[in-house]
């Protein structure tokens, strides 16, 4: 056999092994990870159809023109040849609410801007999803339904332009502290919904007026490479929330940067108790973060606070600095909820506030004319290989005795706490009653090591 045919066998011996190896690897559930969780190759431009410039169209380089009707004209032609991709060119380019259709996609080369208007009169009220339920909402800067191969790439910027969003909302709630999240009128950076094989690379995603992408009751999804971003000072960005998973099945979030004033990546799904009945909920699995850094946000990864089923969610080598908590469960009073099959693992982080948040979220509390408060879950949770300097350690209770929820329960088992070196100030012991089977092994705390013998 000669050298050729010798390295031939080997490469071939190569790739069998490494998607052997893929094929071995599983959800925290035992079932098998997809191959498609491995494939990672960005879709070319080139190979999506044909280009429409926006400059080709009268649409001009101008951040303070607002040009709507006239991109949305693009987007509509490019519909009706039979698809391709809308093409933003370096320079910045306002608008309002976009609705990209079935064969069309956007493309942002360098040095471009699509900014959001700070005029929610450019935000059409239309029927959408927004914190758990069904409603007519303000739509989105970018908006995408019932899609299959939708993509957003390049190497630019989309900027929700959220200043005036921002400081309109810090002075509606001094006006009247009981105001929601919704009461100041807020578009969304990204809304797609009802679709699948959705590609979103490579761009920068920042000052989103409200959460930055949502995506409801999609399949398959990767975000790969991004850069996400909400300013925390000198003027909080409320629930900017970086991702948003909605009813979602097999989603990929790959070496992207996430900085945000709420949530990295939140877990949604329907609140209330009745939440499970509604035709317009579901849960969200088959869940991978992984190879991401993060800098201040309110948890890398929070279940909840519209939330009722979780199952077969990881998050692995990541890097964090300055987050709020690493892991967040939500556990609402007024709606059933179950979180399962949960993997953080390989995780280097520093200034963090929580390694683990488990507390009841009573945040616009609601039985909905109910007269039980219902009974979530938590269970096999898994946390291993994590060195992490923290505030607080073990941050997991009930309800105190001056909650408007006392009495409230929830029950957690089957945790794993393996090969952990924590450095804490607060919260050093671990409540094992808590937790109905909870398993420590190598776990080290400020020096003292833990077990479960």
């Amino acid at each position: 056999m000669n050298i050729k045919n010798r390295l031939v066998l080997l490469v071939t011996a190569a790739l069998v092994l490494n998607l052997d190896a893929f094929s071995q690897e599983v959800f925290p559930d035992g079932t098998p990870i997809s191959n498609w969780f491995r494939q990672y190759e960005l879709r070319d431009v080139k190979e999506l159809g044909k280009q429409y410039r926006l400059t080709d169209f009268n649409i001009v380089n101008d951040s303070n023109v607002i040009q709507t009707k006239k991109i949305q004209a693009v987007i509509d032609k490019a519909y009706q040849d039979g698809g391709g991709v809308v093409t933003i060119p370096r320079g910045t380019f306002l608008s309002g609410s976009l609705f990209f259709k079935q064969g069309t996609h956007l493309y942002l080369e360098e040095g471009a801007k699509l900014k959001g208007s700070d005029d929610i009169s450019n935000f059409p009220l239309v029927m959408t999803r927004m914190e758990g339920q069904t409603l007519k909402y303000f739509a989105a800067l970018i908006n995408g339904d019932g899609l299959d191969g939708f993509t957003i790439s390049g190497k630019g910027t989309i900027d929700g332009n959220g200043l005036r969003y921002w400081k309109a909302f810090w002075l509606r709630l001094q006006f009247n502290p009981k105001g929601t999240n919704m009461d100041e009128m807020r578009p969304r950076l990204v809304y797609i919904s009802n679709s699948k094989n959705v590609q979103i690379t490579g761009l920068k995603l920042m000052n989103s007026p409200f959460w930055t992408t949502h995506f409801y009751k999609c399949e398959n999804v990767k975000l790969l490479n991004l850069h996400i971003s909400s300013p925390r000072s000198p003027v909080k960005a409320p629930s900017t929330d970086a991702v948003d998973i909605d009813v979602c099945k097999n989603f990929l979030i790959k070496n992207c940067y996430m900085s945000v004033n709420d949530d990295a990546v939140a877990l949604k799904g329907g609140k209330g108790p009745l939440a499970d009945k509604d035709k317009n909920n579901g849960g969200n699995s088959n869940i991978i973060i992984e190879d991401c850094t993060y800098g201040f946000c309110h948890g890398v990864l929070t279940l909840g606070s519209e939330s009722i089923h979780n199952r077969n969610i990881i998050v692995r080598r990541i890097k964090i600095h300055h987050a709020q908590r690493l892991l967040w469960l939500k556990m609402r009073p007024d709606t059933p909820q179950n979180y399962e099959y949960i993997l953080v693992e390989d995780v280097q982080g520093s200034d963090i506030g929580n390694f683990i948040f488990i507390r009841p979220w009573t945040q616009y509390f609601d039985l909905k004319g109910q007269k039980d408060l219902g009974m979530s879950y938590g269970s096999n949770i898994t946390m291993r290989n994590i060195k992490l300097d923290c505030n607080n350690f073990f941050n997991v209770g009930i309800a105190d005795k001056n909650s408007p929820v006392k009495g409230f329960e929830y029950k957690l088992s089957d945790f794993t706490f393996e090969d952990l070196n924590i450095k804490a100030n607060n919260n050093l012991q671990i409540d094992t009653s808590l937790v109905e089977n909870f398993k420590l092994k190598n776990v080290t705390v400020n020096g003292t090591k833990f077990s479960d013998n």
